[in-house]
C-alpha cells in the first residue's frame, strides 16, 4: 500500500487505494491533503473546481459511514453509490449550501443527454483514520452498465422525525485506471480538453458512452464470523428488532425472511411460505425472473430462516438441510439473524453448491439501502409484513 503525504502531494499521481495523508501545519493543525493533491476546497463532500455550472474537476468524498446515508463502493463490479448532500429536512432536493445535489442533476443530465463532454472527470475519495487522510478509489462516471439510465440517479424520501424530504442517490462506475497522471489532473483542473494524458478508459467514455469498470473479483470466498455481522452499536441495535420479535415465532420470522428475499433479489417473481403442517425441509419457496418479459425465464429457489442470537452461528446440520432439499436447477436462500459456522460455509464453498447466504450484515445493509434506519422505522416495516 502506497502511502504519500506532506510535500510529495504537491507532485504525485493518483494511485487507486494510495494513501494521501493530511499533515501537521505551521499553526499545530492537520492540513487537508487534498488541496495540494487536485486543488480543492478543504471541506464538504463535493469539492470541484471551474464554475458552479460548469466545473472542469470533481472530487467526491464518504467515510463509508453514515447509517443512514450507506455510501456503497463494490469492488467487483465497481459500482460506486453515493448519496447528495440533502440529509435533513428544511429545505428542497436542489437547495443545498454547496449545491451538491445540483450538481448531481446536471452530471447525470448531460450523461444521459449525450453531452458527455460537458461531464468533469470525477475522483473519488474515502476517509481513511485519523488525521484527514483520504484514499483514493478510482476516477468514476456517471451510472454503471449494469443500469439503466432511469435508475441510475435517483430522488429518494427519508423522514426525520415529522419531516419528510427528498435526497438523492446516485450510482457510479469506477473506471479501469490503475493510476491518474498528475499532468491530466492539472490539465482538466484548468479546463484543458484532450490532454494526451488522459487515461485510455476515459477516452472510450467520452466517445461511446462505453464505461469499463475496475472489477476485482473476491479472492477469499469464505465470509469470517466478523464480515457477516454488525459492529456498530446502531447496526446491532437494529438486527436486535428483528431478532427479538422472532425469537419465539420461527414461522413469523420465515415471512420476514421471505421479505427480506425479496430487498435482496429485486425480480422475485413469486414467493410462498411453507405450510407448518406441511413443512418439506423448505420454509418458503419462490420463483427468481432473470430477463425482462418476453426474453425472461424464472428460477425457483428454497428458502430457509434462522432467528438466532448474534452469538449462536447457523451449522452443518442446518445448512446441510436446505442442501438436500434442492431440486434439479433450483438454488437456496438462507436468511439468519446470526453468522455461518465456518465449516459449514467452507463445504457450500469447496462443493459449488448453489446457496446465498444472508446474515446479519446483510440484512441490516438491505434494510437501510431501503429506506429502514432506525427501529421504529425496522418496526414498522415488520408490522406491515403481518
Amino acid at each position: 500500500m502506497s502511502i504519500y503525504s506532506g510535500e510529495d502531494l504537491t507532485a504525485v499521481d493518483l494511485i487507486v487505494d494510495a494513501i494521501y495523508r493530511g499533515f501537521k501545519t505551521d499553526k499545530g493543525g492537520i492540513a487537508d491533503p487534498l488541496v495540494p493533491l487536485v486543488g480543492v476546497s478543504r471541506q464538504g463532500g463535493f469539492r470541484y473546481r471551474g464554475t458552479r455550472d460548469r466545473p472542469t474537476l470533481l472530487v467526491l468524498t464518504s467515510n463509508l459511514a453514515e447509517a443512514d446515508w450507506p455510501d456503497e463502493l463494490d469492488p467487483t463490479t465497481g459500482r460506486f453509490v453515493y448519496y447528495g448532500d440533502n440529509r435533513h429536512p428544511g429545505r428542497q432536493l436542489h437547495d443545498t449550501p454547496r449545491f451538491g445535489n445540483q450538481l448531481l442533476k446536471d452530471l447525470f443530465d448531460r450523461t444521459h443527454n449525450g453531452r458527455r463532454h460537458e461531464v468533469p472527470p470525477i475522483l473519488i475519495f474515502t476517509s481513511e483514520g485519523p488525521g484527514r487522510s483520504f484514499r483514493f478509489r478510482g476516477l468514476a462516471v456517471p451510472g454503471h452498465p449494469a443500469m439503466p439510465a432511469t435508475e441510475d440517479l435517483v430522488a429518494i424520501w427519508k423522514t426525520d422525525g415529522a419531516d419528510r424530504f427528498q435526497n438523492y442517490r446516485a450510482v457510479f462506475t469506477i473506471l479501469d485506471a490503475a493510476v491518474i497522471s498528475r499532468e491530466w489532473i492539472q490539465a482538466m483542473g484548468l479546463g484543458i480538453p484532450g490532454a494526451k494524458e488522459a487515461p485510455p478508459v476515459w477516452q472510450t467514455w467520452l466517445e461511446t458512452g462505453m464505461a469499463k469498470p475496475l472489477e476485482a473479483p473476491r479472492t477469499q470466498q469464505i465470509r469470517p464470523k466478523a464480515d457477516q455481522l454488525p459492529s456498530s452499536h446502531d447496526d446491532i441495535t437494529l438486527i436486535n428488532v428483528i431478532k427479538d420479535r422472532y425469537q419465539h415465532d420461527p414461522f413469523g420470522f420465515e415471512s420476514c425472511a421471505g421479505a427480506i428475499t425479496k430487498l435482496l433479489l429485486s425480480n422475485v417473481s413469486r414467493f410462498e411460505l411453507t405450510r407448518p403442517w406441511r413443512d418439506g425441509g423448505r420454509d418458503g419457496v419462490g420463483t427468481l425472473r432473470l430477463g425482462q418479459g418476453l426474453a425472461s425465464i424464472e428460477v425457483a429457489f428454497a428458502l430457509e430462516a434462522k432467528c438466532y442470537g448474534l452469538e449462536n452461528s447457523v451449522g452443518v446440520r442446518e445448512v446441510s438441510r436446505l442442501i438436500s432439499r434442492i431440486k434439479h436447477r433450483e438454488f437456496g436462500v438462507l436468511v439468519t439473524t446470526s453468522f455461518i459456522d465456518r465449516q459449514a460455509y467452507q463445504e457450500v464453498v469447496d462443493d459449488g453448491h448453489p446457496v446465498i447466504f444472508v446474515t446479519a450484515i446483510d440484512i441490516v445493509r438491505l434494510l437501510r439501502e431501503a429506506g429502514y434506519s432506525s427501529p421504529p422505522l425496522v418496526s414498522d416495516w415488520l408490522n406491515g409484513l403481518q
